[in-house]
């Protein structure tokens, strides 16, 4: 009575309000600036239990925005580290701290006994998937994303109103469109915009208020403005819509692998001079950390027409960790380059841990 007086004295709420929350089961995937104020919220309202998803761990460079961890969190497991902030914050909350990543093999059965998923992920994969899955098991979704300075919230409910894919029909291509590690996001944006999630959440458990279906919320912190925008279900759409071509999950199929060197491997190319090296992260990311043999090309504007014709060296492309600059190699083949090419494995924070522990990591 005392630790949830607040509710019960809400109308809305009350005691009966409250013991559907401690009855809910909400499944969250993706436990970082979304998800953070997502499960601090959901956990304090009460909510009996919560499935945390997420197969990454803890960096320094998160914790500018990820206010579930600390310092000392450096390096534990996500999903972990947020199901024992959960224990110390609401004892009477279970947490399922899943050390997986969410992918058509396991998406249904993790999805299929919550009342709710909460969309917290940071790719455009992920987002189609959990889509997909919620269409096909009958789930509201909670979405929110960021970017920069900006932030849009919905809930995606088919039947009621329209699923993502009835509003975004078009997955973007692989590095199309920038992370955050890539460029950059005010920390407390996802914290104002997860914050909505939780609401949203809380509503859609009790039943109350007006969810976000049909509406796309809009937020820009520069200006501090909200706009809404309507939006509507597709009858063509393909997994929600009269005649859907998506009834099942995609089976996980294997993309060809993209030639790759590990750092030890491009170090000894270039005391040889036999590697051209090229950096396809933005210019924002090579002010904070570049290395100096290196030429550079956005990762959208890699090509063989501003590559080049091959000078008899391998050419190595380079970014964060990796995934950009196997995508720009996938670019170069596909468009015939035929000289020796290959993605640096794990990017500059792989060069940085294997072979210059002193450049920044961020």
């Amino acid at each position: 009575m005392q630790r949830y007086s607040r509710h019960l004295l809400l109308d809305e709420m009350g005691d009966t309000g409250q013991r559907r929350l401690a009855a809910a089961r909400v499944l969250v995937v993706g436990a970082g600036g979304l998800a953070a104020p997502v499960v601090s919220y959901l956990a304090a309202a009460g909510v009996g239990h919560l499935t945390v998803v997420d197969d990454d761990a803890v960096e320094l460079s998160n914790l500018q925005r990820q206010v579930l961890f600390t310092t000392n969190d450096v390096g534990k497991g996500k999903a972990e580290a947020t199901r024992a902030v959960v224990a110390q914050a609401n004892p009477d909350v279970d947490v399922d701290a899943v050390v997986e990543r969410f992918g058509s093999g396991n998406a249904l059965e993790l999805a299929a006994d919550h009342d709710l998923v909460v969309d917290a992920t940071d790719n455009f994969d992920t987002r189609y998937l959990l889509n997909d899955t919620c269409v096909l098991l009958g789930l509201p979704l909670v979405w929110a994303s960021v970017e920069r300075f900006s932030g849009r919230a919905a809930v995606w409910s088919a039947g009621e109103g329209p699923c993502y894919r009835c509003v975004f029909p078009d997955q973007p291509p692989a590095g199309a469109v920038p992370s955050c590690a890539e460029a950059g996001v005010l920390g407390a944006v996802p914290g104002v915009m997860g914050a909505i999630q939780a609401a949203e959440a809380v509503k859609l458990i009790l039943g109350v208020g007006e969810p976000l279906i049909g509406r796309i919320l809009v937020h820009d912190a520069m200006a501090q403005s909200w706009d809404t925008l309507p939006v509507a279900a597709d009858p063509a759409c393909p997994v929600c819509g009269a005649d859907p071509t998506i009834t099942a999950l995609p089976r996980q199929v294997a993309e060809s692998p993209v030639p790759e060197l590990d750092p030890p491997a491009l170090r000894d190319l270039l005391a040889s001079g036999a590697a051209r090296v090229i950096d396809v992260r933005t210019s924002a990311e090579r002010d904070i950390v570049s290395l100096p043999f290196t030429e550079h090309l956005d990762a959208g504007e890699v090509g063989v027409r501003r590559v080049g014709v091959p000078d008899g060296r391998t050419l190595v492309l380079h970014c964060k960790s990796g995934a950009r600059s196997a995508a720009a190699v996938r670019t170069l083949l596909r468009e015939g380059y035929d000289g020796p090419v290959a993605s640096l494995r794990g990017g500059i924070l792989a060069w940085a841990d294997e072979i210059d522990p002193a450049l920044p990591r961020y």
